[in-house]
């Protein structure tokens, strides 16, 4: 199943007055420690966010940093607006999709996204926009759920995966560390941290 980026943005919108709560279980049992892994990996003065959704990764950005950060669905960016001004954050939002970003070339350090090209409609043209806005010798940064390398749940996440994208906007079943490759990176390593279907990637311009 094909969802255009303007269904997936509706989705998204319809999400994100409840969003926090949806996700907020599984967030702190196991997202959270993920997230705060990568992270403390960023480098360098200007720093990209992308798919800042409702702001979940507000408390781990660093305070010697320039701060952007961009999402497609307006609803998701309000609730990251509010949340910005309750916590006095400084950091840019921006509405823009990461398919077609209007940021000059090798203009930031770091890129970084937890759980979001699982809804970019065509992902690896995402990944080269990241790769192009990115700094010579910068870094991308993912959190990433992606498809499992057992054969029998890998035929599940396939089977179930359109309900799902129907429902939520997301795919189950990316492949997201064949995608980077697929992509003019110059170095990409996964943590070993990472679990069978939970992937910690650094890709290196």
């Amino acid at each position: 199943m094909s969802a255009s980026g303007e269904e997936i943005r509706q989705r998204y919108d319809r999400l994100a007055p409840w969003f926090d709560s949806l996700e907020g279980l599984v967030e702190g049992l196991i997202f959270r420690r993920f997230r705060k892994r990568l992270w403390d990996q960023v480098r360098g003065e200007h720093v990209l966010e992308v798919g800042v959704g409702t702001g979940k990764n507000f408390a781990f950005y660093p305070a010697d940093a320039r701060m952007t950060a961009i999402d497609f669905s307006p609803k998701m960016l309000a609730q990251a607006q509010r949340k910005k001004m309750r916590n006095n954050l400084d950091v840019h939002l921006d509405l823009m999709d990461v398919q077609s970003l209007a940021y000059a070339d090798n203009c930031f350090d770091t890129v970084i996204a937890s759980f979001v090209f699982c809804s970019v409609p065509k992902p690896r043209k995402g990944l080269k926009e990241l790769h192009r806005v990115l700094k010579p010798g910068g870094q991308l940064l993912l959190l990433e759920h992606v498809l499992s390398s057992n054969r029998a749940l890998a035929w599940l996440m396939n089977a179930i995966n359109p309900m799902v994208v129907r429902l939520f906007g997301a795919n189950i079943n990316r492949q997201t560390v064949k995608n980077l490759q697929a992509c003019p990176f110059r170095q990409i390593y996964v943590d070993p941290a990472s679990t069978d279907m939970i992937k910690l990637i650094r890709a290196t311009k």
